[in-house]
């Protein structure tokens, strides 16, 4: 497969269905490179999310090839490394939480990258502290609201200091001022990133590009 330094991410002829279900991705072709920020639309049952999981390995493809920093990833142990230099945002944050405390939580990437404890209990604060959840550390994960399970996700995304940016429906659920709090953080983010979302003034604000995924494939 060619590639060169400035793609990112590349999908080539994807197809991909779910047991017993027509293809939701079609021969897709796809690619994200350094600098791009891109918005990605449609219906719902398109395959936006179905995209961002093929990208991160979640989800194996029937056919076509995925390439991650210029590495075809086939197999799980292709994945791993490219799991640890991108944030995933699931839709559904109770996907995304898994430890009994929110501390615990936002930890566990850092922690898992080799970082001492003391700079993990840093990281965590300063994580928390920019989504506005300062003094949560404690908080039981399980008991939070939806709004409050979302930022805490977001929390274990930006943790990672990732170099690509998966976010799928990242402001879904947050009341007005939350949703602006998080944009203003994304806006000034400097990584590449996918954004699937259905608030269009939302990705004008936080993408510079929309890609519209219709019939398995993206235009």
């Amino acid at each position: 497969m060619d590639s060169d330094n400035n793609t990112l991410i590349r999908l080539t002829d994807v197809t991909f269905a779910y047991p017993g279900g027509a293809p939701v991705l079609r021969g897709l072709n796809f690619s994200l490179s350094q600098g791009e920020r891109v918005g990605l639309i449609g219906p719902n049952g398109s395959g936006k999310s179905t995209l961002l999981q093929v990208i991160e390995g979640l989800l194996k493809p029937q056919s076509g090839t995925v390439e991650v920093f210029g590495q075809p990833c086939v197999m799980e142990k292709d994945f791993l490394p490219v799991r640890e230099r991108i944030g995933f945002l699931f839709q559904n944050p109770d996907d995304q939480l898994f430890c009994p405390t929110v501390a615990e939580d936002v930890a566990f990437g850092p922690l898992n990258l080799g970082k001492k404890r003391d700079e993990a209990i840093e990281i965590v604060r300063k994580a928390l502290d920019m989504l506005g959840l300062a003094g949560f550390e404690k908080r039981v994960t399980h008991h939070l609201s939806g709004g409050e399970k979302r930022l805490v996700s977001m929390a274990t995304v930006l943790s990672m200091k990732p170099e690509i940016l998966l976010l799928d429906e990242p402001v879904s659920g947050l009341d007005e001022k939350t949703a602006e709090r998080v944009t203003e953080i994304l806006t000034n983010l400097p990584q590449p990133r996918i954004v699937v979302s259905h608030d269009h003034a939302f990705l004008q604000r936080v993408t510079s590009s929309l890609r519209h995924l219709t019939n398995g494939g993206v235009e």
